[in-house]
């Protein structure tokens, strides 16, 4: 199982809270291997989501703030990281006074609203030669895992194409009912924010930052909230002749996350369910078709101790995955407490997400000038 050979790094969050999307599931997660401890918070706006947050994270009350500006004030030297939690709209205020304020942080995404946002972040990151991550979870599936180390090998020979499907139901369900941030469009519409960047993230992390050319895009509104887009398609020229076809959305009923995974290559393909997510299935080139999980002797990083928290068969899921990221994260910020400059290879910061938000950018302007729209 993991190393025990540092002492819990101490957290703090800002949002989070009981009543929000991800609170508790980032709290379960940076909890599940030991590697960090939640000693502080300003959970929520609501006095009492934020006290009985605090209750049931087990957070001290003089450690609970009703104003993320005080927690700043209050905490300094006595946190490892803060993980901001908020709405997006929220984060670059936020994350900017944390850096300023000497906190390492740590913010699930999106970072910003925009790749300018981001490029205002970097600077904070800069000056105060400081440390930020952001979470995508996806990629904390060993399977995901797994195929990126085939592709990497050759295994799937030279990879030609990527069809990555991430449709949800949320906006067409009677009972849909979207937090207030996400009943608006920003520079990107919120769809993009919430599953497009997991797209491009997930693109990138499989192919070792393959970079996008030229993106092609549609959208469209098909649910209960006609003023919001809630449905993106996108064509989309990669480096090496890769081509990526991608759709995200909120109107598909039947899916509560049907995000799904195909990678096609010279020699095998491979196809990945977040729904059946112990499995990977491949194919190759001499007409075999079969399905690998933790168990399979041809896995290789997946069978690794830290992903077998229980034997395969008994199946690990989104909140495993989580952790998984969060085990990278502690490990980041011990070598970032150290001083190396060799970092941990699964985490993502500031320039990963100014990336993908300016491939959504590129996204919304083709789809409203209906060309192939260049990316810088």
């Amino acid at each position: 199982m993991p190393s025990r050979q540092h002492m819990p790094l101490r957290l703090a969050f800002i949002g989070g809270s009981l009543t929000s999307a991800v609170g508790y599931t980032h709290f379960n997660a940076s909890r599940l291997d030991g590697h960090f401890r939640l000693e502080a918070g300003c959970f929520s706006r609501h006095v009492d989501d934020n006290q009985n947050t605090a209750q049931t994270y087990g957070v001290a009350t003089e450690r609970c703030y009703a104003d993320w500006r005080v927690l700043l004030d209050s905490e300094r030297g006595r946190l490892d990281a803060l993980v901001i939690l908020t709405p997006t709209p929220s984060h670059a205020e936020i994350v900017i006074a944390a850096l300023d304020a000497g906190y390492p942080v740590i913010c699930e995404k999106a970072l910003s609203t925009s790749s300018r946002e981001c490029q205002d972040i970097q600077a904070a990151v800069d000056r105060n030669r400081g440390y930020l991550a952001v979470t995508f979870n996806y990629s904390g599936y060993p399977m995901v895992r797994e195929l990126r180390r085939m592709i990497r090998e050759g295994k799937l020979g030279k990879i030609q194409q990527i069809h990555v499907e991430m449709p949800q139901e949320g906006y067409l369900r009677k009972d849909a009912n979207p937090q207030d941030w996400r009943r608006h469009d920003y520079a990107v519409p919120t769809v993009s924010l919430d599953l497009g960047v997991h797209v491009h993230h997930l693109v990138d992390f499989l192919t070792d930052g393959l970079r996008p050319l030229e993106v092609m895009g549609e959208q469209c509104s098909y649910g209960a909230f006609p003023e919001l887009i809630d449905n993106v398609y996108c064509l989309a020229r990669y480096q090496e002749n890769l081509r990526v076809q991608a759709w995200w959305g909120k109107t598909a009923l039947g899916y509560r996350n049907g995000l799904r995974v195909r990678v096609f290559g010279s020699k095998a393909s491979a196809e990945w369910h977040q729904m059946r997510p112990e499995t990977l299935e491949l194919a190759d080139n001499d007409g075999i078709n079969f399905t690998i999980d933790r168990a399979s002797n041809v896995a290789i990083v997946a069978r690794e101790i830290r992903y077998n928290r229980f034997k395969a068969g008994h199946p690990s899921g989104f909140i495993e995955a989580f952790a998984n990221l969060y085990e990278d994260l502690a490990d980041d910020i011990w070598r970032y407490q150290r001083g190396d400059e060799d970092r941990n290879h699964f985490v993502y910061g500031t320039t990963h997400a100014r990336d993908g938000l300016a491939w959504v950018e590129g996204i919304t302007q083709a789809a409203k000038n209906r060309y192939w729209t260049r990316l810088p």
